[in-house]
């Protein structure tokens, strides 16, 4: 996983990693993920790091831990991780692009009809 350039800490963006695996299907809950060695192995960091990732998550109610087995995917995880980013977006983000889209004259009916050419799209990717 490449990490990126910006202010956000490492061990949050391996948890947003694991966020957006749960996003995407790639893990489901009650999935086990690697123990903190492995995980840190894989990604190039220190064991530290991922326990931090690990930590977060936990407490987030996204990953729980078997003691003595390793952690898992919470059963409500997609919906905790969808809430969460749609509060992020809404309180945060999403200002910024409404006030690009008045700058550049976009209107209500414009944008809905980009996002659903775009979720056709996407729908046409998922299809074998």
């Amino acid at each position: 996983m490449p990490f990126k350039d910006n202010d956000k800490a490492i061990y949050l963006q391996i948890a947003d990693g694991i966020c957006d695996s749960v996003l995407t299907g790639i893990l489901s809950s009650g999935d086990r993920i690697p123990s903190v060695r492995e995980y840190a192995a894989r990604m190039g960091v220190n064991a530290n790091t991922v326990m931090r990732s690990y930590e977060y998550l936990d407490q987030k109610g996204i990953i729980f831990n078997k003691r003595g087995i390793g952690f898992f995917i919470g059963e409500n995880a997609a919906e905790s991780i969808r809430h969460e980013r749609r509060e992020t977006f809404f309180n945060g983000e999403a200002e910024s692009y409404f006030r690009r889209m008045a700058s550049i004259g976009l209107t209500p009916e414009e944008v809905a009809s980009l996002y659903a050419t775009y979720l056709k799209e996407l729908d046409n990717r998922k299809e074998p």
